[in-house]
């Protein structure tokens, strides 16, 4: 009996997902499911994301968190559209609250869309919301074991960026460790190695980003390839 409940609350959002996913595709917006774990590195990611590229790009921002608005007013001082959404206690955000949300955000016009997920290594990879690809971050001071135990988030993405690379020295962890690890469950994975505190290796996000764009305006859906 449980598992079939989970069933139905999983073939339910899919449903809405595929919705969602017509409203993007419809309106050639790449959209970006970004989850990790709490603090590492998200809302920062996305600051230096949008200060590259909103000058030529138009973005938005969904931000869902379990409470407050503060990553949502971060992203609010960057000029950009954003929404935030509080799942009040969920930990995770669903199809439906994303469906919400896009009723109070203009999507016509937009380049790029980044939902950026609550921090969590398990639910957020279990829920599609509509987008084209999901994101994993993934913080050097989290350690190197992290593919062998949350294995679903590493197949589910399409690119691991492994981030503060600038405290490797302060760290035991072996980024060679979490490749090798990750690459075994996804063989296809894209890594980035960054910090978003010197910056180092953003260069190639942004190029990342700038490729899907063209890609999703040119009618290359990832899902049509059956991608994510």
């Amino acid at each position: 009996m449980k598992v079939s409940v989970v069933r139905n609350v999983l073939e339910a959002n899919e449903r809405i997902a595929n919705q969602n996913r017509e409203i993007f595709d419809l309106n050639r917006v790449l959209v970006i499911n970004l989850m990790s774990s709490p603090g590492a590195g998200k809302t920062s990611l996305l600051e230096k994301t949008i200060d590259a590229l909103k000058e030529d790009l138009k973005l938005g921002v969904i931000e869902g968190d379990v409470q407050s608005t503060r990553d949502a007013d971060r992203i609010a001082r960057k000029g950009i559209p954003v929404i935030q959404i509080n799942t009040g206690g969920a930990c995770h955000l669903d199809a439906n609250m994303v469906r919400d949300a896009l009723g109070r955000m203009e999507i016509k016009g937009l380049d790029c869309l980044i939902i950026e997920n609550v921090g969590n290594l398990v639910c957020p990879a279990e829920f599609k919301v509509g987008e084209d690809h999901k994101v994993m971050i993934l913080s050097v001071t989290e350690g190197d074991d992290k593919p062998e135990k949350y294995p679903l988030m590493f197949r589910e993405s399409r690119v691991l960026l492994i981030n503060k690379i600038d405290l490797l020295p302060y760290v035991t962890c072996s980024v060679e460790s979490i490749m090798e690890a990750a690459r075994k469950i996804r063989p296809d994975l894209e890594v980035l190695e960054i910090s978003c505190k010197t910056e180092e290796g953003l260069i190639s996000w942004f190029e990342w980003i700038r490729r899907e764009i063209r890609a999703k305006k040119e009618g290359e859906s990832p899902w049509g390839g059956g991608d994510d």
